[in-house]
């Protein structure tokens, strides 16, 4: 499967959980490249937008490779790929300065997308995480552990695309994964867009004032 881009993608997911509809969800974008997905499912579900700020802690001289993940909350969670860490030979100083350094990014990210905007409360709710793709699974599974600590209904993952392998993975973490494509030589999520530019703070900020934050429904039954 190949997507446009990430609105595409968006669109295709929304028409896969559009059972959810009823049941008022709540849509938790991973910011940057989840955030254009979540706008469209957002837009077709008619439910509340908001981000789970999390950031990957990648090994110094192979930062796209993931040793651990934080997340954003009243308690910073932090997951930790132990057998990464300790194959990159990574010591615990070099990880909390780079744990410390995506903290900073979080609080960065914090204030320029959210400033004083009202936070979704998930307790009680359907949440459904978004993001444009999964690759490793880390940074995913710190934010599904952050938000189980918020108490949701149920929590559900969707994603256009990820490798079967970490889905499996991450299934025990989920009431649900929604996920159209699941190649098992996956490479990177990169190669099943067509466009696939990066997405700027600007276009976030965009987005999230196309879904002011609004006064949460019922929780689900």
């Amino acid at each position: 499967m190949l997507f446009q881009d990430r609105e595409d993608a968006g669109r295709q997911l929304a028409r896969a959980l559009v059972k959810y509809r009823s049941r008022h969800p709540v849509i938790l974008a991973l910011p940057r490249g989840g955030v254009p997905v979540a706008a469209e499912i957002t837009a077709q579900l008619e439910a509340p937008l908001d981000l789970v700020l999390v950031r990957k802690i990648g090994v110094p001289m192979q930062p796209e490779l993931a040793m651990g993940a934080v997340v954003d909350g009243e308690q910073s969670l932090i997951v930790r790929n132990q057998d990464v860490v300790e194959l990159a030979g990574v010591s615990e100083e070099t990880f909390d300065v780079v744990c410390r350094e995506e903290l900073a990014e979080i609080e960065r990210r914090r204030v320029r997308y959210l400033g004083d905007r009202a936070r979704s409360d998930v307790k009680g709710q359907v949440a459904i995480i978004v993001d444009d793709g999964i690759a490793t699974g880390a940074t995913t599974l710190a934010a599904i552990r952050a938000l189980r600590k918020r108490e949701p209904k149920e929590l559900i993952l969707a994603v256009p695309v990820a490798p079967l392998e970490t889905l499996q993975r991450l299934h025990t973490e989920v009431d649900a994964i929604v996920c159209l494509d699941t190649p098992r030589d996956f490479g990177a999520i990169g190669y099943y867009y067509r466009d696939f530019r990066q997405v700027d703070d600007d276009e976030v900020i965009a987005i999230l004032e196309r879904f002011p934050a609004r006064k949460m429904a019922a929780p689900a039954p």
